[in-house]
């Protein structure tokens, strides 16, 4: 499972990996129900299987998105649970739910009761003070009463005041055996992890515990590092496509969306860290950083970039 937002990054990283699922950002309800329903949920349909984020805790207003979403074709509908940030608390959604467990179960049965696709649920292992594990079991045990048979667990647990969203992805400290734990307990349900999860070799260990790996930061830091998920993971016999060849195959994405009005550094920046750890990958990022800005040009300021790579 792969958690990153952008619908550009998303088209790129599935010409990395066919099989992987995608997850958008968290949507807000109030995103979708009065504001540009297109622009929201609008994607690409080689993006499938895809998943999207949603944000809230009113259970009539999580329904009526989870029928829009449906709507526009979505394979499955996430519950944000994990999102400690400010804006998102004053909202009384994200992360701060974990401390109203029978809400959640409302939210989720809502939802499932209003579309077809599964209704999953993204959480921490616990919030401030409440991050013990009976805490984390109350909370997965009530929510699980619903038709929710999937949770993704972010091994660490989120300070809701003190701490920057930056810093509850990176200083609290990770618990991976308390995710095993839930896994031990709840043998019924699909458990998945997240959280520091940097290499392939790191996500088959937790393989032997868990049901899933969802991998966010460092797929979007070195988006190669999936290109040997399919065959790995999935018993895809296909050739994984080289850095340049993925290249080749993104050129034809990205003319279209510069004709649809779509400047080129929202695109690139997305992809410089496609050369991670080969040589002429600092050459690569800073043409792209200096020039995809510029008025009026094109995939040529790409070609350029990955000339400089010595591959």
């Amino acid at each position: 499972m792969l958690d990153w937002s952008d619908r550009h990054y998303r088209y790129f990283m599935r010409l990395i990996t066919k099989q992987s699922q995608l997850y958008t950002e968290m949507i807000t309800c109030g995103a979708i129900l009065k504001g540009d329903r297109d622009y929201q949920l609008a994607f690409d349909e080689c993006e499938h299987p895809l998943a999207i984020q949603l944000g809230g805790s009113n259970p009539l207003h999580l329904a009526e998105c989870a029928r829009i979403v449906e709507q526009y074709g979505y394979d499955e509908i996430n519950l944000n649970i994990g999102c400690p940030s400010d804006r998102v608390q004053e909202g009384r959604f994200g992360a701060c739910l974990m401390a109203d467990a029978t809400l959640v179960a409302e939210c989720v049965a809502a939802m499932s009761h209003a579309v077809q696709i599964p209704i999953t649920v993204k959480t921490r292992i616990g919030i401030d003070r409440q991050d013990d594990y009976p805490f984390l079991h109350n909370f997965i045990d009530t929510v699980a009463q619903t038709q929710c048979q999937h949770f993704i667990i972010h091994a660490r647990k989120a300070w809701l005041s003190g701490l920057s969203p930056k810093e509850n992805r990176e200083v609290p400290p990770l618990n991976y055996p308390r995710v095993y734990q839930l896994k031990s307990d709840f043998p019924q349900l699909q458990i998945s992890i997240n959280g520091g999860i940097k290499t392939l070799d790191e996500a088959s260990v937790h393989l032997e515990r868990v049901d899933g790996v969802m991998i966010g930061r460092e797929a979007y830091h070195n988006p190669y590092l999936l290109s040997q998920v399919d065959q790995r993971f999935y018993q895809n016999s296909t050739t994984s496509a080289n850095r340049v060849e993925i290249l080749e195959l993104f050129y034809p994405y990205v003319e279209q969306k510069l004709k649809n009005g779509v400047r080129l550094n929202q695109i690139t920046r997305h992809i410089l860290g496609l050369f991670q750890g080969v040589p002429g990958a600092r050459a690569w990022r800073r043409h792209l950083s200096e020039s995809a800005h510029r008025p009026g040009v094109d995939c040529n300021v790409i070609r350029k970039a990955a000339s400089f790579i010595s591959e």
